[in-house]
């Protein structure tokens, strides 16, 4: 009897859920999102590149002083710009309108910038000046070295690829974290989308006054793990919804970000994947969801309303958030005291753990600890809500008293 309530619960939750087009609406709306985002960056990055070759077409007059004597005469004309030696005329002229720029050489350029005075023509288009600034400067140290590729190394500087070896292999750097991090990104997504049911979980039946018809038929444990259950399957649907589209922008970013991958280690696009660090990833995202999801069941227990609960919901999201403004310290100290108290408090562990493992921060038996804590925290949330929707599921006008549902302070009588 207990096994057929349980798979109707957990069939009629999830198809209650997947079935309305707000469920849909809402898990389109982050691909939609990624895809937007994406496009905005493509467009504003071509805009950028149109802008600047417009700028490089468009010639500037401006006057310039030189006391470092380093400003080849030839190319300052060529490039519009003429000899002065009042600087302080030639700026208030700037000032006045009647010159469009001014610029000054300083007797030494590697203590002190050069300045630039010009009209303004908007936040982006006024960088035009600074250009030429630049361009007048660096074609005068080719002229003055006479071999442009030396004039160039000394002006830029080579370029430098890094590579990291692990006992004897190649370590992917900074793109091997990309794979490890989508976890995190998905547990803030299913947490913060699925919030609100969680929530529901017990508070549905309490705000429709329907408990007692439905314990007098159903075990409250059945009910609840159904829930939590199809809850689940929820979030594994909503995850591969989002997972295509990131897949397909790492696909696209992996030229970018791509890094040699050691022989045997699979791959997405160019982008290496770590399986031991995804192993733990996704146990982690696991774990951390179901902790989160027994703590807020347990909450939803306790509240009489779905408002006043979502109060409290506030402060376990704030909870979540904590472990970000650290994110610095867990990254550059993962093994010290703070990131050590994150990790294994059951509510900043699941993103701090998250960050360490995606960052390679985070050794095999902290990393069990962290599961073994959010596994036995989700395990105690859920019997705890369990317990609390039992002895106080008609509670409909007030907050339970958790003391007095758990048998404490009884007196004798």
């Amino acid at each position: 009897m207990n096994r057929h309530n349980l798979g109707t619960v957990i069939s009629f939750e999830f198809r209650r859920t997947v079935l309305k087009p707000k469920f849909w609406l809402i898990s389109l709306a982050v691909p939609l999102l990624i895809a937007v985002v994406v496009a905005l960056i493509a467009i504003s990055g071509q805009t950028t590149a149109d802008r600047a070759q417009s700028q490089d077409q468009e010639a500037v007059t401006f006057t310039y002083t030189d006391a470092s004597g380093l400003i080849d005469p030839a190319t300052a004309t060529a490039a519009g710009g003429t000899l002065v030696t009042d600087g302080a005329t030639a700026r208030a002229a700037v000032v006045a309108g009647t010159s469009e720029c001014h610029i000054d050489y300083p007797s030494d350029p590697l203590s002190r910038p050069i300045q630039v005075s010009g009209q303004d023509l908007g936040l982006f288009d006024s960088e035009r000046y600074a250009a030429v600034a630049s361009s007048v400067f660096e074609e005068s140290i080719v002229h003055q070295i006479g071999n442009p590729r030396l004039a160039q190394l000394a002006v830029q500087g080579p370029d430098v690829q890094l590579v990291t070896f692990a006992d004897g292999v190649a370590t992917p750097g900074i793109a091997g974290v990309i794979v490890p991090a989508l976890f995190l990104v998905l547990f803030y997504l299913a947490v913060l989308m699925l919030g609100n049911q969680m929530l529901n979980v017990t508070l549905e039946e309490k705000e429709n006054r329907v408990t007692e018809m439905i314990l007098t038929t159903m075990n409250p444990t059945t009910l609840i793990v159904g829930k939590v259950i199809a809850l689940v399957l929820i979030g594994i649907v909503q995850g591969i919804v989002v997972a295509i589209p990131a897949g397909f922008a790492f696909s696209l970013l992996s030229g970018v970000m791509g890094a040699p991958a050691a022989a045997g280690t699979a791959t997405l696009g160019s982008l290496p994947i770590d399986p031991v660090r995804t192993i733990v990833g996704a146990l982690l995202f696991l774990f951390s969801f179901l902790m989160f999801t027994g703590l807020l069941v347990a909450i939803g227990a306790v509240m009489p309303s779905a408002k006043e609960a979502g109060n409290t919901f506030g402060v376990v999201i704030i909870a979540m958030f904590v472990p970000l403004y650290a994110a610095s310290l867990l990254v550059s100290d993962p093994h010290g005291v703070v990131s050590q108290v994150f990790t294994f408090f059951p509510l900043t562990a699941p993103v701090s753990a998250l960050v360490r493992n995606a960052t390679g921060g985070l050794y095999w038996w902290e990393a069990a600890l962290a599961l073994s804590v959010l596994a036995f925290f989700g395990w105690l949330f859920l019997t705890l809500g369990v317990r609390l929707f039992r002895t106080g599921s008609i509670s409909y006008a007030s907050r339970v008293n958790i003391a007095r549902a758990l048998g404490w302070g009884r007196r004798a009588s």
